[in-house]
């Protein structure tokens, strides 16, 4: 009786080593991924170009290229850094186009409910506009805030997220992206 007690007890204490890293939040380690979804530029402001202020509201598809790194040393958080590439697509509106993309830079921060999870990051954005008009066109770039929220749900290596982040640049009254994305982590 009492070697059966200690083989159960074995048992229980070696499951529960082996799950320990499944209980680190996501996969840890580097991961890549693509995103698409909805983007929009609202009110823009090229001063110093032959645009100028305008009254702007554009969306289109945008894409993006994400890669990253997450640590999962905390039981059921995530912890990690993060890289993306942005196209924001092809906004048109009275007869104003602008075009932009970007790299953001966010550090990650993530909390897990078994295969689903919430997560929320915060990091820097390199922009780069081009807009034209009838009365003119002109470049803009910059470095501004950037910020976001989402879920996600995990299954093996793979990771389905929706989230949707705000950029604060200051050339634009609104730049924001909801988006999909897919993610496998190595």
């Amino acid at each position: 009786m009492h070697t059966a007690r200690l083989l159960t007890a074995g048992t229980l204490i070696v499951a529960g080593l082996a799950s320990g890293p499944t209980l680190a939040g996501g996969d840890s380690g580097p991961y890549v991924g693509v995103g698409v979804g909805q983007s929009y530029i609202g009110d823009i402001d090229f001063d110093g170009t032959e645009v100028g202020s305008v009254n702007f509201s554009g969306h289109d598809t945008a894409y993006k290229l994400i890669g990253g790194y997450n640590f999962g040393i905390v039981p059921l958080i995530d912890l990690g850094v993060e890289v993306n590439y942005l196209d924001f697509g092809k906004q048109s509106d009275n007869n104003v186009n602008v075009s932009a993309d970007a790299f953001a830079a966010f550090g990650v921060a993530g909390v897990n409910f078994g295969p689903a999870g919430i997560f929320a990051k915060v990091g820097m954005l390199r922009w780069d506009a081009k807009v034209s008009s009838p009365v003119g066109s002109g470049d803009d770039n910059g470095t501004d805030p950037a910020y976001g929220v989402g879920a996600r749900f995990h299954f093996l290596s793979f990771q389905l997220r929706g989230e949707y982040e705000y950029f604060d640049v200051a050339s634009a009254d609104d730049l924001s992206l909801l988006s999909a994305s897919l993610i496998y982590t190595f």
